[in-house]
């Protein structure tokens, strides 16, 4: 990971290709490639909703992929490569992998962010104290991420799986929920400080984004959730985009949507 040419004010793109922490089935470790496929396939191109050319843009920087050796230690490595890129005052927009990467990412920020807002979009809430053993696991990230007090405020967003337990640990951390029964489109989000974004494919709709490896009916359209960024008013400054299974894919389908919310994420992220 060269960061020779990253400097304050650029948007960072690091994929993340891990999916050793899935509890279901593997697969999200191919998304970053298949998410940059889509997003230079020729069929679109980088012009945002609002008019913005990334491909135009120089602040728009893809690092590639980060190269794990050892599975063991990735969840580490993937918190000092996040804390080394945002200590150059750029911002980083991490892509693919599964949901257990959000835990260090949101270490990394949380340092450098006092008192760090989380605005999760997911069909899960990810709050699990260990999932088959597993404290690091796609089930957890949020809860080791309330662990660390340094997160003022989680906000989650299109839920609609919350059992016992994570309602419970919902309730300790003083999580906020919109469940996705109760979620329309004319809600809006007000934050106070630091704002870092967490995108679970899942939060759509099967019909939308077939690739992910749960399916959980009844989510958000690509529509609503890109409406609601586009209204978002807040300091943005990191988020992720997670959980695309190639393995699941349908045509692509999916893979195209997550490359129209890396570029509409990235415009946000830029406009900040």
């Amino acid at each position: 990971m060269d960061l020779r040419n990253i400097k304050q004010g650029d948007l960072a793109v690091l994929g993340l290709p891990v999916d050793h922490n899935s509890s279901f089935m593997t697969g999200p470790a191919m998304g970053p490639q298949r998410m940059r496929e889509a997003l230079h396939c020729g069929s679109a191109n980088l012009t945002c909703e609002n008019g913005h050319d990334l491909g135009n843009d120089k602040r728009w920087k893809d690092l590639g992929d980060l190269v794990f050796e050892d599975t063991n230690t990735a969840i580490a490595e993937i918190e000092t490569r996040a804390g080394e890129i945002i200590a150059t005052g750029a911002k980083l927009l991490s892509i693919g992998g599964d949901h257990s990467v959000s835990a260090p990412l949101l270490r990394a920020h949380s340092k450098r962010y006092p008192d760090l807002n989380i605005l999760h979009f997911d069909a899960h809430s990810d709050l699990y104290d260990e999932m088959q053993g597993n404290r690091d696991s796609h089930a957890c990230p949020f809860a080791r991420a309330m662990e660390t007090g340094r997160v003022k405020r989680l906000v989650q967003v299109g839920i609609r799986t919350l059992n016992k337990h994570q309602q419970e640990q919902a309730e300790k951390f003083g999580v906020e929920i919109i469940a996705m029964k109760d979620w329309h489109p004319g809600i809006t989000f007000n934050f106070d400080g630091p704002v870092y974004l967490s995108v679970d494919l899942d939060v759509f709709d099967p019909a939308f984004a077939p690739g992910v490896s749960h399916h959980e009916p009844g989510g958000m359209s690509v529509r609503d959730l890109i409406n609601t960024l586009h209204k978002l008013d807040t300091d943005l400054i990191g988020a992720d985009i997670v959980e695309l299974n190639p393995h699941r894919d349908l045509v692509g389908m999916t893979a195209m949507v997550a490359a129209k919310m890396t570029k509409e994420i990235s415009s946000k992220l830029l406009a900040g």
